[in-house]
């Protein structure tokens, strides 16, 4: 073994003393895990017999190009079966590998101490596991993509403790919490935090039983003492909205007592939950050396997940899709219609401010409201009112308690109810002007138990739809041929639908179900109700409608939209400048900003995308985008942007205060109230510049200047089956284009552009 090999040894068995210390700590109270020593057993084997087998894992010992070291078993160029890797930085993970992936048992070791001992499923914390912090602290459960989520026991540094449910690292459902001076609560949990029916019991016997929120009494609730007496209230902390009655016990001497209510609350205030640790940084983020190999001058490293590292440094010239011009075996260049050419240069001059940097951006004009009202006289006012009386008969016909626990025949696609509408009405419809129509719900259990899920309430949900306001068709259909309705307050937009996309739609809706029961900030876009009207007049047809949140409905203008999916092919807008206003859907290659999340959002946004883009992958849907919404936040009575730090006359300001949050609220998300990810966040755009000559790069020169924004965000068009049609248009376009420009492709390919592509254009601001 040569000196490097030995330095290198000396810091892997020097970082195994730092951290057994912690590791004891563990084992004294869960037991000792043996799945590491049984993966060192097996490598030891392994070294012994010496195999190398052809078409079978063997044994290599590697110092990788970045100083890092692997032994272990290996197969096809990664680690296959047993090995163990060492960082330079001092982590190291022993166990279970599957192409080039932490796959199986194993254990992770940081370099402050802190261990974890359990299962990895594609590089994930994921499974069964211990964690072992620096502190002492431990966590022993259930884990999913490394947050604690589903049952398990955490013992905290000073004593406290928490046994029961878990959810993307934070308490939610039913458990309980003991304190290191013998109070305990046990009961609901949401969001890390003591909400909903529990009882919370002090050391010395007394304890209240009740309804909370946010960690203190709130509403019904009964406050105990050990002689049976009892006081019975609606509770809060506000003393003007407390009202109770004290009940003495049959051995109490006192009808009375002297005792305030308001002092459970002081008492409550030392019982502080102990927050979540602070993991500087999860395996999944951890680089590996094969995944480092150097494409260009500006490798992309990629994470232990086999994706890009959205937290490394960008190249200074954001362009994807880029090759090297010298070499040999660079792809075609990519070959673009002459239509798109044509655009392109058109729009490429230098009275652009998209092209010219010394040229100041603008706030776009604003635009009439989309839309044309249909009112009587309409083609389609028949149409809205058969709508409106199947939505009104929907929501509002009677049924049972909706629960959000769902049996599998719900998800029947046979789960479907028709209704008949006749002129004159029936038992169960009411008289109507239009003519004789059939209306029908598919799986109405389980869009009722949506709109319950996404807190919708019925009655304004049929005022939004079925009011005295008219809906209003968009002014031309979609690329799909889909029409476009908006509700009068913008809330909802109704699509009519093709058959192939219902049936896409249900057969993914027991899947779409539980992924937004699972992630409650998914961005994927809402839907609440999928009907059917079929006339019955001269013209017999079926109109399918599906009604789905608007993601850009806002109290701000929204100045300017785009609408994302990573693909290039005639993915710009035909208007010039001056013809674009702030209703225009612009498009990637319009794209001109960069967006810049504060670190605890973009961490969120990050997670999400991932988990969103693995369920549509999973369902093989594809040609779906991010739709974004921007509202600038500084502008000029001239309507030109003004930068961060440009010094401006009080009177020189259109909008002076046009966001209540403050920069704890943005570095914040629990603080946030009505912000969340993807509706009315603030953040910050960098503006681009696209050069003449890479106007077709995705990803334009950043220029440093910075804009105040809120944006809105989220995910569209979602039910494209990568069907016969689909691979057909792949297979026709990849001959004329780039294969990589088109936006039919393979769902999984599709999914990885998309990622790596929104990834891109958004970044923590640093």
């Amino acid at each position: 073994m040569n000196k490097e090999q030995s330095g290198v040894l000396k810091a892997w068995e020097a970082t195994v003393r730092k951290t057994h210390a912690a590791k004891k700590r563990a084992n004294s109270i869960f037991g000792t895990i043996t799945m590491a020593t049984a993966a060192e057993e097996d490598l030891e084997n392994h070294h012994d017999k010496g195999d190398n087998v052809s078409g079978e894992p063997y044994l290599v010992e590697k110092i990788l190009p970045n100083g890092d070291y692997y032994t272990g078993q290996w197969y096809d160029n990664f680690p296959e079966g047993q090995g163990k890797y060492l960082w330079t930085d001092g982590c190291m993970y022993l166990g279970e590998w599957h192409k080039g992936k932490t796959t199986g048992k194993g254990r992770f070791s940081w370099p402050s101490g802190a261990t974890y001992e359990g299962e990895f499923k594609g590089g994930y914390i994921n499974g069964i596991g211990i964690y072992t912090g620096p502190s002492g602290d431990t966590y022993r459960g259930q884990w999913a993509m490394n947050f604690k989520h589903g049952n398990g026991i955490r013992l905290y540094p000073n004593g406290d403790w928490y046994d029961g449910e878990w959810r993307r690292g934070l308490q939610e459902g039913l458990g309980k919490y003991q304190w290191q001076n013998e109070n305990h609560y046990i009961g609901e949990w949401k969001n890390g935090m003591i909400c909903g029916n529990g009882t919370f019991v002090w050391s010395n016997g007394n304890k209240y039983d009740g309804h909370w929120e946010e960690g203190l009494p709130k509403g019904n609730g009964t406050y105990y003492w050990p002689d049976g007496s009892c006081y019975v209230g609606n509770w809060s902390n506000e003393p003007e909205e407390h009202n109770g009655t004290y009940y003495p016990s049959e051995s109490s001497q006192d009808a009375t007592i002297d005792w305030d209510p308001q002092s459970v609350y002081a008492q409550l205030a030392d019982c502080k939950i102990c927050p979540r640790e602070n993991v500087s940084i999860m395996p999944s983020q951890k680089v590996l050396a094969w995944y480092t190999a150097k494409t260009d001058d500006n490798p992309r490293r990629l994470s232990v997940d086999g994706r890009a590292s959205v937290g490394m440094e960008r190249p200074d010239k954001m362009h994807m899709w880029e090759s090297d011009d010298d070499s040999n075996d660079c792809p075609e260049p990519r070959r673009e219609s002459d239509s798109e050419i044509l655009c392109i240069q058109h729009q490429h001059d230098d009275t652009n401010p998209k092209f010219n940097p010394d040229l100041p951006l603008k706030v776009p004009k604003i635009g009439k409201r989309p839309g044309e009202t249909i009112s009587r006289g309409h083609k389609n006012y028949e149409l809205m009112l058969n709508l409106q009386l199947g939505i009104r008969h929907s929501v509002g016909r009677p049924a049972p308690a909706t629960s959000l626990e769902l049996k599998a025949a719900a998800f029947d696609p046979k789960e479907k109810i028709w209704t008949r509408f006749p002129s004159e009405g029936s038992k169960y419809t009411p008289p109507h002007q239009c003519c004789e129509f059939k209306w029908k719900d598919y799986c109405p259990v389980v869009f009722r138990a949506l709109r319950k899920l996404f807190q919708v309430d019925p009655a304004d949900y049929m005022i939004s739809i079925c009011g005295n306001g008219a809906l209003r068709e968009l002014s031309s259909p979609g690329k799909s041929g889909s029409f476009f309705y908006l509700t009068e307050d913008d809330r909802y937009m109704i699509k009519t639908m093709k058959k192939s996309e219902v049936k896409v739609f249900i057969r993914m809706l027991f899947a779409y179900y539980n992924h937004v029961r699972n992630f409650e900030n998914t961005l994927v876009i809402k839907y609440y109700g999928l009907h059917c009207v079929k006339l019955t007049g001269p013209i017999q047809r079926k109109v399918r409608f599906i009604i789905m949140g608007n993601l850009l409905r806002s109290e701000y203008t929204i100045h300017r939209r785009f609408d994302l999916k990573g693909s290039s092919l005639g993915r710009i807008t035909d208007k010039s400048e001056s013809e674009i206003d702030n209703t225009t859907i612009l498009k990637d290659l319009d794209l001109n900003f960069i967006f810049k999340l504060q670190k605890s959002w973009f961490d969120e946004f990050c997670w999400q995308i991932d988990r969103d883009c693995e369920f549509l992958e999973q369902e093989r849907t594809m040609d779906y985008s991010l739709l974004v919404g921007i509202h600038f936040k500084e502008i000029a009575s001239s309507g030109e942007l003004i930068p961060c730090g440009s010094q401006t006359s009080p009177g020189n300001n259109a909008n002076e205060s046009t966001s209540p949050d403050t920069e704890e609220q943005i570095q914040d998300p629990k603080k946030c109230g009505t912000i969340k990810l993807g509706a009315n966040m603030p953040a910050r755009v960098e503006r681009t510049i696209r050069k003449p000559e890479a106007v077709f790069h995705l990803v334009g020169e950043q220029t440093g200047e910075i804009y105040e924004v809120i944006v809105y965000f989220g995910i569209i068009d979602i039910l494209q089956d990568y069907d016969i049609t689909k691979r057909l248009e792949h297979v026709y376009k990849s001959i004329q284009y780039d294969p990589t420009s088109i936006s039919a492709v393979d769902p999984k390919q599709y999914s990885k552009r998309f990622r790596d592509f929104i990834f891109k254009v958004f970044c923590e601001d640093i």
